[in-house]
């Protein structure tokens, strides 16, 4: 049964936000209402490493949200909010999971054992992707992302023909006219895609674009349990659907994800 239902932080006709637990919001909403998940979780990186920004050493700590707690409770999360988006998406929906080796084969086992049925694993290239300071490994420079039904009798959506004929001319790796493989280059996001501030994942709105506009149609619903700075929403709002987005920073919420919104000039604010 579904919790007691938890008031929007932020509502327009076409989008909302929450603040808090994304395992409490998602069990408070209606059960298969939701056309489309894009997630982003935590990498589990925030443990003391390094690396490059700007040509500087820098952290990678980026918050208490972001530490790993050990391979099987990082596992055991990503299990229950996977749960939590099974039950509310549709029984022709897909999920999409971003993440790097850090955490994507736990979120790619958990998926298996939920009895979805995992359709592409996509690697975003990162033509910009910062250099690696230790120089004793491959300079990481991709992430994978996870495309995945709710089951094998799903009758899933795919726009074949967007993905064939779209224009696509910053990806030097999709030729014109020709299907589209699984691997997409894509710059990281731009300063223009910053200028409210920054989130420390945040995703360029190109990669977002690609995602909805293969798997949604006009006016479906799409959820991003970790909106953080609302990328999913931006995309999603100026291509027609309807957007959800869960996050756990009201810092995020109000001084990102909601100009954000805003910005796009579709929205109209509900009281």
């Amino acid at each position: 049964m579904p919790s007691k239902a938890i008031k929007p932080h932020y509502r327009t006709k076409n989008a909302e936000l929450y603040f808090g637990d994304l395992i409490e919001v998602m069990n408070s909403l209606p059960e298969e209402s939701v056309d489309m998940i894009f997630a982003d979780p935590p990498y589990n990186l925030s443990n003391g490493g390094t690396s490059v920004h700007s040509g500087k050493r820098v952290s990678v700590d980026k918050g208490s949200w972001d530490k790993s707690e050990g391979a099987q409770e990082d596992f055991d999360f990503h299990f229950s909010w996977i749960q939590a988006c099974r039950r509310v998406l549709k029984k022709d929906g897909t999920i999409w999971i971003s993440g790097t080796y850090h955490s994507i084969f736990a979120c790619g086992y958990a998926l298996q054992l939920q009895d979805f049925r995992i359709l592409n694993d996509i690697a975003w290239y990162k033509p910009n992707a910062a250099p690696n300071l230790g120089c004793r490994m491959f300079t990481a420079s991709h992430e994978t992302i996870i495309w995945a039904s709710k089951s094998k009798k799903s009758k899933h959506t795919f726009n074949y023909k967007e993905m064939r004929e779209g224009d696509f001319p910053s990806d030097f790796i999709k030729r014109p006219g020709k299907q589209m493989r699984s691997i997409w280059s894509i710059t990281t996001p731009t300063k223009a895609e910053k200028i409210f501030g920054k989130h420390p994942t945040q995703k360029p709105t190109t990669l977002l674009d690609r995602i909805i506009l293969a798997s949604t149609k006009p006016g479906d619903v799409v959820l991003d349990p970790f909106a953080g700075s609302a990328t999913t929403g931006v995309s999603a709002l100026r291509l027609g659907r309807t957007f959800i987005g869960i996050d756990l920073s009201l810092d995020y919420l109000n001084n990102l994800a909601i100009p954000r919104l805003e910005s796009v000039g579709m929205t109209s604010k509900m009281k």
